[in-house]
């Protein structure tokens, strides 16, 4: 979101050199800066909630299975045929 704010001269050059040296925008640098603080205060907002996502049963990656195996993978899944096919 754009806005219009009035930042403390020294504090908007430390801003943005933090935000060369990181290379990073400006704008990301300040979102850090400000979620930094609401939690620091614990504030009960958007910023500090904790969110829980759900998972179900499964112990994890099937035996066998190597997640840095493309044709592994795809095998697993069944895309295999659709692959031979295309070739």
């Amino acid at each position: 979101m754009r806005t219009t704010v009035n930042i403390d001269e020294y504090l908007l050059e430390e801003a943005k050199v933090a935000a060369a040296r990181g290379r990073r925008s400006l704008g990301d640098v300040i979102d850090d800066a400000l979620r930094a603080l609401f939690v620091e205060r614990g504030g009960d907002s958007a910023v500090t909630r904790r969110v829980v996502l759900p998972t179900s049963g499964g112990s994890g990656v099937r035996s066998g299975v190597d997640l840095e195996d493309n044709e592994s993978l795809a095998e697993v899944l069944g895309e295999n045929r659709v692959l031979r096919a295309a070739e």
